[in-house]
Formats: C-alpha cells, structure tokens, sequence
C-alpha cells in the first residue's frame, strides 16, 4: 500500500494535458462540447424543457433535446435532434441527425442520418441519406447533388454531346 505524504505538496500546479477526444460514444458525449471548443466549432444544447415556437437561426452546431415549433435554419452547421426532441416544421442544415421526431421536410447540404428509434415525416433533400433499422420514415428522398442539377441544364443543351448519365443512389 502506498500512502501520500501530505506535508510535501507541489509548489506549482501540475501541468494541464490536452483534452483528447474519446473513442467510446458514451464517453464522447461528455467531451465533444470541450473537443468542439478548441476546433472553433460551438454547440448549443436545448434542453428538454424548453418549447420554442418560431424561427430559429444560427451559425452554430445545435443539439435539440425539446420542443420547436417553426422553421430551424443552420445551413452551414449540423443540427441534432435529441432522444427527447421533437420538431414541426422545415428544417434546413449542413448536417441533421435524428434521434427524436421530425416533422416536416428536411434539407440539408451534407447528410440526413435517421438514428435507431429516430422519426421523420416530410421530405428530405440531401446528397447523402443514412436510415437505421428500426427508424421511422414517411416521405419523399431526393438525393440529387446540387451540382449534378447544374451541370445536367447546360449538357443536355450543348449539340453533340450525349445526356448526362443517371446517377446511382448510394451513400
């Protein structure tokens, strides 16, 4: 058995290590507010007793665990809607993560991921769609790159060239 001797302390306090982000999930949710912070990037929580009815925006990542009624628009950021959260109306981000339910049409820029136990009613727009067993999901799926519908209009007007080729759906 070792035992300390108190008597002896450290003039200085020991120096601080780096904040390492951890690779087991659950542990990553008590650490990525820190991890975030130093990479630039903020996130905002809503709690669970928290109800907003109207528009909501920023230039933030945005954790939802309560109850919005309205537009959310976070273009350039992800949006994660909580086990607990529940959203009415459309919702417009980088990224959206779904845990809780959703209804309204989702569109975001990078990916749409509908996590295990996660609902959404409406429609979503997004290169990239991710549903896991046991999501729910009532809608339309438009996967269509911004770009392709950019490229598709001057192409197919251009003489001597063939139409652009159609674009398999995968992740």
């Amino acid at each position: 058995m070792w035992k300390r001797d108190e008597s002896v302390k450290p003039a200085t306090p020991p120096a601080q290590t780096p904040v390492t982000t951890p690779s087991s999930p659950v542990a990553a949710g008590s650490a990525a507010s820190d991890s975030r912070t130093q990479l630039g990037r903020d996130n905002v929580n809503i709690g669970k007793s928290v109800i907003i009815k109207g528009e909501l925006s920023g230039s933030e990542d945005l954790t939802i665990e309560g109850h919005v009624e309205g537009r959310i628009d976070l273009k350039g950021n992800a949006l994660t809607i909580g086990p607990n959260g529940k959203i009415k109306g459309e919702v417009f981000a980088k990224v959206v993560v779904v845990l809780g339910e959703v209804t309204g049409n989702v569109t975001a820029s990078e990916k749409v991921d509908i996590r295990d136990n996660g609902s959404v009613d409406g429609d979503i727009v997004s290169p990239r769609v991710a549903i896991a067993e046991g999501a729910h999901f009532r809608g339309a799926v438009d996967m269509q790159r911004a770009g392709a519908k950019a490229q598709a209009q001057p192409a197919a007007s251009s003489q001597g060239q063939a139409p652009p080729q159609t674009q398999k759906v995968g992740a």
